[in-house]
């Protein structure tokens, strides 16, 4: 059975996958982050920004993947979802993750946006999860994560941009 998605919904979720209505969103989080900052981690902190930049990189690569790819592999967690350094290996690097986690986060907003594709179907290859499920994971952990860099930053000294 197809579930039929009125386009408004389809247009919400869409939109929450960057919105920062209650919170900062992704540009405004990164914005102007000095790069002898990148790889700081503040007093009694984990991780880095370059770290939780990258590592909400990952996770919206392998949720698309998960929500498009009938070959999907799972990968292992923590070891495959967080960088091991802390210092972004360059200023490409740094650019190339920020522009990655754009575009695939794009991708699954187009995704949720397909017409044709049963946002609450489940997912073949998964254990009862869907593409809608999939996309309010991303918004969850987006904005969970966006929280810790503006933490970061404000222990850092760097807040606002």
């Amino acid at each position: 059975m197809t579930t039929t998605v009125p386009d408004p919904f389809r247009s919400q979720l869409a939109k929450a996958l960057d919105w920062g209505e209650a919170h900062v969103d992704f540009d405004a989080a990164l914005k102007n982050i000095p790069a002898d900052a990148r790889g700081a981690v503040p007093p009694g902190g984990q991780y880095s920004i370059w770290q939780l930049l990258e590592h909400m990189r990952i996770a919206v690569h392998d949720i698309l993947d998960f929500s498009r790819n009938a070959n999907y592999r799972e990968m292992k967690w923590p070891d495959d979802y967080w960088p091991k350094s802390p210092e972004p290996p360059s200023a490409a690097a740094w650019e190339e993750s920020i522009a990655a986690f754009k575009r695939e986060r794009d991708e699954m907003k187009q995704l949720v946006m397909d017409p044709s594709l049963d946002l609450f179907a489940t997912i073949p290859h998964g254990t009862g999860q869907t593409v809608a499920r999939e996309a309010f994971l991303i918004v969850d952990h987006n904005a969970y994560h966006l929280g810790q860099i503006v933490a970061v930053r404000r222990q850092l000294g760097i807040w606002p941009a």
